[in-house]
């Protein structure tokens, strides 16, 4: 039995993942016949006395999990008096809070906005005042970024973990030391009720708010369940491990990526639930960290972008720490190196690589690649999922042959609903009603396997995070010695691309001086840190736009000599 004809049995009227069809906001769809249909079912379904979140010295069960996102949900109701539909916002770091919060938010009805937290003062008032944010739950570091707001945003605070109180904001741990057990509030929740917005970066103008219906999220979640089902279905069938008979220890991911990404949200939190896996979060990156939590807690699964996997390959070969309860190694938020992969396998003992391609547009799904097939494959991101269907088209949007390169559509379940408040911009992405356009050029081959080959968007993915370069280039123009700019990305051996641009500007401009001026108005990662100076205009193509690609060419020979 192979893994198509797994998932074909089941996928089956009558199977455990039985697949229907169903109208959706963009054409029909397929969707799961069983498992919960809206967030707050994943959760009141799974609740059990297992280990699941810990942070530091801090555990707490699936069980004292839900009790504290039902305190929260009741302060969210009965005291800030979010509704059916409010926005509420999360900007902080991977603490237990983000998640409980994120649970009750979205087990109310409310739509969970998850704010970038590296964003600036001036980013995080875009972010709440373009979402309508009714509430913000924020860390200290957040708070205080709040209060640098310039047109100080109308939001009720919650303050978590603060070192110190804002005046007017409702401290978390307070509110829900004062409350005895609760329920979580009745409020009839609908699987196309939106649930989220996370705002992504575009290659002009501000980021874009993505909404996903609690559907379009369980609906990835279950799929990538399946597709894991569909592997062990084949394998025990051919006889490659034998079928399973005595219960499995607890399984356990480490959380090193953010909560405000899909990756982290969707691949690493929600994931959790079904599975009942132990997630150990991490306060901030750090390899050797990471590799001392894998050794004490057992940790089966690491999933992150290529920069991590790869600080986590170098750890493994200078560490004594013992890792061989690592079995899987995911990527996403980016490509692999080949390389990368081969080191994944030759360096850990039991652990196999794994990726795929998703988007926050798709809820992190797409695709999914692993283990052999990857191995043989190592520039592939791998085969459509279940409730998806992909395409590969030319400029005049007509299908293109297998092997032939084009612009990558996708539809189906998990995809978002549109953008918030942009009408004009869903108006382009959606094609033919219910296509998609990533603004990726890739192809798929005759057996399936997509290969991402480029990208038509105007955007740098350094480490994983999305960075648009018109918004880079606003930020340069906004100093009064940039006369022009163009922003592009250049290789970097370990975050895949790095931010660099080439400027025409006042010869008396010192770049450190200019970097100094962007840390006001642009992320940290966000920065350029290659600024090339042209000794005049920039050069530009016969219809006056910047020829970035002669500009990008001088600047990676000059970063690569």
């Amino acid at each position: 039995m192979n893994r198509d004809e797994a998932l074909a049995l089941l996928t089956a009227p009558g199977g455990p993942y039985e697949l229907q069809i169903t109208a959706g906001v963009h054409g029909p769809l397929k969707v799961f016949a069983t498992g919960p249909a809206t967030l707050r079912e994943l959760y009141a379904d799974t609740i059990s006395d297992q280990t699941f979140i810990v942070y530091e010295q801090e555990r707490m069960s699936f069980a004292e999990a839900y009790a504290a996102s039902a305190k929260i949900g009741h302060i969210l109701v009965n005291d800030l008096g979010v509704s059916h539909g409010d926005r509420v916002a999360i900007s902080m770091r991977n603490y237990p809070e983000w998640m409980l919060a994120f649970a009750a938010i979205t087990s109310i009805g409310a739509i969970a906005v998850a704010m970038n937290a590296l964003w600036t003062a001036e980013e995080m008032e875009y972010g709440l005042t373009n979402s309508g944010t009714k509430v913000l739950f924020a860390d200290q570091e957040r708070l205080d970024r709040f209060a640098e707001c310039p047109g100080s945003p109308d939001v009720k605070l919650v303050a978590v973990r603060p070192t110190r109180m804002i005046p007017g904001a409702l401290d978390l741990t307070t509110a829900m030391a004062a409350l005895s057990d609760v329920d979580m509030p009745e409020v009839e929740v609908a699987p196309f009720d939106a649930a989220t917005i996370l705002y992504t970066s575009g290659s002009t103008g501000h980021p874009k708010g993505v909404v996903s219906s609690h559907r379009n999220i369980v609906s990835a979640l279950m799929s990538w369940e399946v597709d894991i089902a569909s592997q062990v279905t084949a394998a025990e069938a051919n006889g490659e491990i034998p079928a399973s008979a005595a219960p499995a220890p607890q399984p356990s991911v480490l959380l090193a990526v953010p909560l405000f990404h899909v990756l982290g949200l969707h691949a690493v939190y929600l994931m959790c639930f079904r599975a009942q896996r132990k997630l150990v979060a991490m306060y901030k990156w750090d390899p050797a960290e990471a590799a001392a939590i894998i050794e004490r807690e057992q940790i089966a699964s690491f999933v992150g972008p290529p920069a991590m996997t790869g600080d986590m390959v170098r750890e493994a070969r200078i560490t004594n720490r013992d890792l061989r309860s690592l079995q899987v190694v995911g990527g996403g938020g980016a490509a692999r190196a080949p390389e990368q992969v081969r080191q994944i396998d030759a360096v850990f003992a039991n652990a196999i690589p794994n990726t795929g391609w998703g988007m926050t547009e798709t809820n992190a799904i797409g695709t999914t690649i692993n283990g052999a097939e990857y191995l043989a494959r190592p520039d592939s991101a791998g085969r459509c999922l279940a409730v998806l269907e992909m395409r590969i088209v030319d400029e005049t949007n007509t299908p293109v042959p297998p092997g032939e390169r084009g612009e990558l559509q996708i539809r189906g379940t998990s995809l978002f609903s549109g953008y918030w408040n942009r009408p004009e911009v869903n108006a382009e992405v959606f094609v033919d009603g219910d296509w998609f356009r990533t603004g990726d050029v890739a192809t798929i081959d005759t057996e399936g396997y997509l290969y991402i080959v480029d990208r038509i968007k105007d955007l740098i993915i350094r480490g994983g995070e999305n960075i648009g370069c018109g918004q880079v280039e606003a930020a340069l123009l906004m100093h009064p010695d940039v006369y022009e700019a163009a922003v592009f990305a250049v290789p970097d051996e370990r975050l895949g691309e790095e931010v660099a641009t080439t400027i025409y500007a006042s010869p008396d401009l010192d770049p450190d001086t200019l970097r100094e001026f962007l840390s006001a108005h642009l992320a940290r990662y966000e920065i350029p840190r290659y600024i090339f100076v042209h000794d005049g205009p920039l050069p530009r193509t016969g219809s006056g736009k910047l020829f970035k690609r002669e500009l990008r060419d001088q600047a990676v020979a000059s970063v690569t000599d």
